[in-house]
């Protein structure tokens, strides 16, 4: 490998608001947000929407998830148009 060309590849902790779940893993990722993790380390920690313990395929329960009104705003787009999309 070429030095001084590859991003740092360091312990991050992911966090999972909706389910109030975090872990640790490795990643290049970066924040400006940090964590203190149980080994009493800080870490970085990065905010996300679903993981494998808020996902419906891993928990098996059916949930909306739209942070962004993306899902209103398709509805409101389409909803003024008739029945043949015109």
């Amino acid at each position: 490998m070429k030095p001084g060309i590859h991003p740092e590849y360091r312990p991050v902790v992911y966090r999972d608001k909706s389910a109030d779940y975090t872990f640790l893993t490795r990643s290049t990722a970066t924040s400006d947000q940090t964590i203190e993790w149980t080994d009493g380390h800080t870490y970085p920690v990065i905010d996300v929407e679903i993981s494998a313990a808020s996902h419906p395929f891993w928990t098996g329960k059916q949930r909306l998830l739209d942070t962004e009104g993306r899902v209103e705003k398709f509805r409101n787009k389409y909803a003024r148009r008739g029945p043949q999309g015109r």
